[in-house]
């Protein structure tokens, strides 16, 4: 399984959009990704989201559910 099984291309969302989506949804109906280095993740992160660093992120895709909506940040 390749990371585009966990990704479908879409356009980049606004942030109000993002927003909406979150706030529509349930934890756990999604699947929530901050992609950046460890430091800047514990600088600060949205609620529930995971940390996989960009460059970790193919090794570790087992960890995301695929069935769900993915959003990385």
């Amino acid at each position: 399984m390749g990371v585009l099984d966990y990704f479908k291309p879409v356009s980049t969302l606004p942030a109000e959009e993002i927003r909406a989506f979150l706030n529509e949804k349930k934890a756990g109906e999604y699947n929530l990704v901050d992609v950046r280095a460890p430091q800047e993740y514990e600088g600060g992160h949205l609620p529930g989201a995971k940390l996989i660093p960009v460059g970790e992120l193919e090794s570790r895709l087992k960890e995301l559910d695929p069935t769900k909506p993915t959003i990385a940040y």
